[in-house]
């Protein structure tokens, strides 16, 4: 249940600056202050989904187009997001494909970041003390039976 909280928690952190990025490099990304959290969490919600389920249907039916799945999973997550939050709006063709790469980029950048520096030496350490606790349980278990 952590590591799933960790999980979603890394995907709002990338998704939140992956927006504010492409809304500061690409003129055609509109986002407003107001709604930015919901385009957010709607955003990571549908890239969460959307992922596997284009990876899965890739796989089975088009296995050359596996390497853009999380290009096509971004692609689809914005305009979702365009549709059901007034928050986000992406105007012109160029302003699309570039919004696409940038949140897609940076998305990826982050969550690697997160996952791999700092949530993974977090669990490391977590494992290690609950490891370190179990042998101290044991030993205390193994003096007390030999004292019997």
């Amino acid at each position: 249940m952590v590591r799933f909280l960790l999980s979603v928690l890394v995907n709002l952190v990338a998704a939140a600056l992956a927006f504010l990025f492409t809304s500061w490099l690409v003129s055609g990304f509109n986002l407003s202050v107001g709604g930015f959290f919901l385009a957010v969490v709607i955003f990571a919600a549908l890239q969460s989904v959307l992922s596997p389920l284009i990876f899965n249907v890739a796989r089975k039916y088009a296995s050359t187009v596996l390497g853009g799945v999380g290009l096509i999973a971004t692609l689809l997550a914005l305009w979702i997001t365009t549709l059901v939050s007034g928050a986000l709006s992406i105007n012109g063709v160029s302003a699309w494909i570039s919004s696409m790469v940038v949140v897609w980029l940076v998305s990826v950048l982050v969550t690697w970041l997160l996952d791999f520096v700092v949530l993974r030496s977090w669990w490391d350490r977590r494992q290690s003390a609950h490891a370190e606790n179990a042998a101290a349980d044991a030993a205390l278990a193994r003096r007390e039976a030999k004292k019997k």
